[in-house]
């Protein structure tokens, strides 16, 4: 109840006469982060406004999961700063818009038919928290898209341990049987294509797993969205980028 109390009132009436401090750095600011903290977060974004990991469901990424960028993130789940996920997601989006991505998946249809969906966290760490982190993040991505947001088309039905350290054997049996479909498509399933949003991806264990559920209930995941990744790009990639640059 206090925090809830310090997030939905106390905190905005005091920034209405104060100026908050940055997140990151602490210097006074009257935006989410300073503006050298916001450069140095631009820093982790992948070249060419994000990292497309191709596969039978694309994986669209922002940045890496580095340095002020895996900083930000932090401070945003585990410092109490919901805030940041606004300029996050806003940048998500014009990422995504901008990419070959978007081209493709937007090519066959239309925005209109494409909504999103959160990665959902089980109802005990949410009301821990008090907010969902990939929820917030989906809901600027969405307002600077133009998409529609479905933040209950999942439902997390099973508390798992943090991922975090486990081998990839170890995560599959951790996130199994963690998702059902949510109210949201329960009522009726929809025509739309799914947009599937978390803040992390790392071996898409927890992805692939609501990606099974959906897909079971014969709803379509196109691809999936996420902020920050600690992978990779392969060698063939990176190739095939100096290749592009080459022939422009």
């Amino acid at each position: 109840m206090i925090k809830f109390l310090w997030r939905k009132i106390l905190k905005p009436f005091l920034n209405i006469f104060l100026k908050s401090n940055c997140p990151l750095c602490q210097r006074p600011t009257d935006r989410e982060f300073c503006k050298y903290c916001e450069r140095q977060v631009w820093q982790c974004q992948f070249p060419h406004g994000g990292q497309i990991f191709p596969g039978k469901i694309p994986v669209f990424i922002w940045g890496e999961y580095k340095d002020s960028l895996k900083r930000a993130i932090a401070a945003m789940k585990y410092q109490d700063n919901p805030q940041i996920a606004r300029p996050l997601g806003y940048w998500l989006g014009d990422g995504w818009l901008n990419s070959a991505l978007c081209k493709r998946q937007v090519g066959t249809t239309t925005l209109d038919k494409i909504v999103v969906v959160p990665i959902p966290m089980h109802k005990k760490k949410l009301k821990e928290r008090g907010f969902n982190q990939a929820e917030l993040l989906a809901k600027s991505f969405c307002e600077l898209t133009g998409l529609q947001l479905r933040r209950n088309g999942l439902e997390r039905v099973k508390q798992t341990q943090a991922l975090f350290g486990l081998s990839s054997g170890e995560r599959l049996e951790t996130v199994k049987d963690a998702f059902t479909v949510g109210k949201d498509f329960r009522r009726s399933r929809p025509r739309s294509l799914v947009l599937l949003v978390d803040d992390i991806y790392t071996t898409g264990a927890t992805v692939n797993s609501a990606i099974k559920v959906l897909h079971k209930a014969g709803i379509k995941v196109v691809g999936v969205l996420a902020i920050a990744t600690t992978r990779k790009p392969s060698v063939s990639l990176k190739s095939k980028v100096k290749s592009q640059k080459s022939k422009n």
